[in-house]
């Protein structure tokens, strides 16, 4: 397999001078591109902290990749990034990773191949394994064949919970497009790398502080996943997010950001594990679009 090359999409600021601000990561859903489903929760948190996208092969701005695709071929096409995009990084220090879906999974897998590059991470709609292998399977070769546009209803219906769609058409419309015209080769073998995910017996490796964050109305990334990894890692917590379904970044940019700033900005306090309590917190955000 050969690793693809992403692009970053830079949400970063200029700083003060003197000042330096923790650098985060921030990974895709798929069919989505970096900019819409960031961009609203980017703008709460620049003046904190720098953060660097990435957009999914065939996605955004990023090259198409027709190759197979493992989740491991991901996460190191993400440390390939970071090292092109910030020469020395490795010596730098550790960074922070926020993923969405397959950014969270990809999230998961850096945490277990470069534990020493992050020092948290919040894995957002995702989990360990995301839905059924041959479902997986199966959309690769519809959407093979018919293109990524005959996703676009059934997206549209997983992705937002009730009432955003009327409520902030504009972002939803974005995020749409980028579906609508993401390359159906790379999207298909993004669906298989999803098919083989599944790293659930190892969550116990991660000892990298994780928040694992779920929407109320996620179908696709129900709050049980999150709660699954708050559990196994040495260090979880899970949090679930009203009124939301699969793109938590856009859908509540305010929560998100929220729980961001605290998870990368709040110096960690070892807790052994508090996920295993079971109880997932809610989590609501001011958000004043």
């Amino acid at each position: 397999m050969t690793v693809p090359r992403l692009t970053a999409v830079d949400f970063r600021r200029p700083a003060e001078a003197g000042r330096t601000r923790p650098l985060v990561l921030l990974g895709p859903s798929l069919g989505t591109a970096a900019q819409p489903l960031w961009q609203r929760t980017a703008d709460r948190l620049a003046d904190d902290l720098d953060l660097i996208a990435w957009d999914l092969p065939g996605h955004g701005t990023s090259a198409p990749h027709v190759e197979p695709l493992s989740m491991a071929d991901l996460a190191a096409a993400v440390l390939d990034l970071v090292d092109r995009t910030l020469p020395g990084a490795d010596s730098h220090g550790p960074v922070g990773y926020a993923g969405v879906s397959v950014g969270g999974a990809a999230g998961l897998q850096l945490l277990l191949d470069a534990p020493h590059r992050f020092h948290a991470a919040a894995i957002l709609c995702s989990g360990a394994r995301i839905g059924d292998p041959t479902a997986w399977r199966e959309r690769a070769a519809t959407v093979r064949a018919a293109g990524t546009p005959v996703m676009v209803t059934g997206s549209a219906q997983r992705w937002f919970g009730p009432g955003f769609l009327a409520r902030e058409a504009p972002t939803a419309t974005a995020l749409l497009s980028s579906l609508q015209h993401a390359d159906r080769f790379s999207y298909a073998r993004v669906c298989e790398a999803l098919a083989a995910f599944d790293v659930r017996d190892r969550l116990g490796e991660i000892t990298t502080p994780v928040l694992a964050v779920a929407g109320a109305a996620d179908q696709v990334a129900p709050i049980g996943l999150a709660r699954e990894v708050a559990e196994r890692v040495r260090d979880g917590r899970a949090v679930e997010l009203p009124g939301v379904a699969h793109l938590a970044p856009a859908e509540d940019p305010g929560a998100t950001a929220a729980l961001l700033r605290d998870l990368f900005l709040t110096p960690a306090v070892p807790s052994g594990n508090p996920g295993v309590a079971g109880a997932a917190q809610n989590a609501t955000g001011d958000d004043d679009d």
